[in-house]
């Protein structure tokens, strides 16, 4: 095959992985299993302030650079929305906690790199299930899955399976009263 095809297959594969919608993060979504809840450091009750999507300039510097050396790949790829390694971070004023020692004022990450990250978030109040970084993470709930280091290692992120939905809950949804009841039964 010759250099300058390989260079351009290399260039587009790089190109899709930057600029991978992420919605299409997995191959399949996967059903969320609330006893994952067994995971979480921390688990809160309270509404979202500050929320914010945090935009990798790497990525979006690197896929810059690789349109301005084949421009034509911008018709094919144009402009993305986002890019997998953008992420959100917001402030939660925690009403109650229901797992773990935290202030009444949190600031937490989340990558949702499964679906993509909302543009906003209602204030809730919700049920929010969080993790160290270090902390181990649940398990893949389907076939494959794109799996981020969390960008910002000293903070809190929201819990997630990876191709499974977020531990964010409307308060009083049926989720997170499930999500109580097993806390208090692992509590006995």
């Amino acid at each position: 095959m010759p250099m300058r095809v390989c260079w351009l297959a290399a260039a587009l594969n790089l190109a899709t992985i930057l600029a991978a919608p992420t919605a299409n993060a997995c191959a399949t979504f996967a059903e969320m299993n609330l006893h994952d809840i067994s995971y979480a450091d921390v688990v809160v009750v309270g509404r979202i302030a500050n929320y914010e999507i945090v935009l990798d300039p790497v990525a979006r510097q690197r896929y810059r650079d690789i349109l301005a050396r084949n421009p034509k790949l911008r018709e094919t790829f144009g402009e993305p929305k986002g890019f997998i390694t953008d992420y959100a971070r917001f402030d939660i004023v925690v009403g109650e906690v229901l797992r773990g020692k935290v202030p009444d004022r949190i600031t937490v990450t989340w990558d949702n790199s499964t679906f993509g990250e909302p543009g906003g978030m209602g204030p809730g109040p919700f049920l929010i299930a969080l993790r160290d970084p270090n902390s181990p993470a649940p398990p893949l709930r389907g076939p494959s899955a794109t799996v981020i280091p969390n960008p910002v290692p000293a903070a809190l992120t929201v819990l997630q399976a990876p191709c499974a939905g977020p531990f964010i809950f409307e308060s009083s949804s049926k989720e997170a009263a499930s999500v109580r009841q097993i806390l208090a039964e692992r509590a006995e």
